[in-house]
C-alpha cells in the first residue's frame, strides 16, 4: 500500500469515527488547486491536527485555518457541490508539496460510509 492510499484508509477510518471532516479556508474561500492531471480537487483532512500541520508546513496555505464540517452537512451539501462544480476531493493531503489522493466526493462519501457501516 502506497503512502497515498494509506492516507485515504487513514481518512475513511478517522471520518467513520469522529463524523467530522475538516477543511482549510481563508478569507478567499476554500483552496482547489489544479493537481498534476488538470483536474481541481479540494482538500480534506480527517483530523484539526492533520489540516493544521499542511497549513504550517505549505508556503500556499499560510494564514489559512481549519474548518470543521459535521459528516452530516459534508454528505447533504459538500459532495453536491463538489461534484456539481467538478472538483475532486483531496484525501489527508500531506508532505511539503501537499499532495495525496484525489476521488470523486461520492466515491469518498461510499467509502467512509462502508467503514461506518462495518464498525
Amino acid at each position: 500500500m502506497g503512502i497515498s492510499s494509506a492516507q485515504a484508509s487513514k481518512f475513511y477510518q478517522e471520518v467513520a469515527e469522529n463524523g467530522v471532516v475538516w477543511g482549510i479556508k481563508d478569507s478567499g474561500g476554500f483552496p482547489a488547486p489544479r493537481g498534476t492531471e488538470g483536474n481541481r480537487a479540494m482538500p480534506f483532512w480527517s483530523s484539526r491536527y492533520r489540516a493544521q500541520t499542511v497549513i504550517e508546513n505549505v508556503s500556499a496555505y499560510k494564514g489559512f485555518e481549519p474548518v470543521a464540517i459535521s459528516w452530516e452537512v459534508f454528505c447533504e451539501r459538500w459532495v453536491p457541490g463538489l461534484s456539481q462544480d467538478g472538483l475532486l476531493a483531496g484525501i489527508n493531503w500531506s508532505g511539503e508539496r501537499a499532495t495525496g489522493f484525489d476521488i470523486q466526493p461520492s466515491e469518498l462519501q461510499e467509502n467512509v460510509e462502508a467503514v461506518r457501516n462495518n464498525t
